[in-house]
């Protein structure tokens, strides 16, 4: 991938804005930030542990990170914690 497609996919990405699809099917737009739960021991982070994700990235092999504390995780070492409608 070149440099300038590159910046063409990024130029769409916010690190701010996550979209999921729910278990039921439905489209929702995550603004960080967001809770998730951590699915396996990381430096500074244990297992089950709740962190608050504070932007995301992608990478440029275009895998999304997160950023939490300052510091990129990828994102599949943790469950995205949908918030409770209240």
């Amino acid at each position: 991938m070149t440099d300038k497609q590159l910046s063409e996919i990024l130029k769409y990405s916010s690190p701010s804005e996550l979209y999921i699809v729910t278990w039921n099917n439905l489209l929702k737009l995550l603004i960080t930030p967001f809770k998730v739960r951590v699915l396996v021991d990381l430096e500074g982070f244990g297992l089950g542990e709740v962190a608050w994700v504070d932007e995301v990235k992608v990478t440029i092999e275009l895998k999304t990170v997160f950023i939490i504390k300052g510091r990129a995780y990828n994102y599949h070492y943790f469950d995205i914690l949908e918030p409770t409608l209240e």
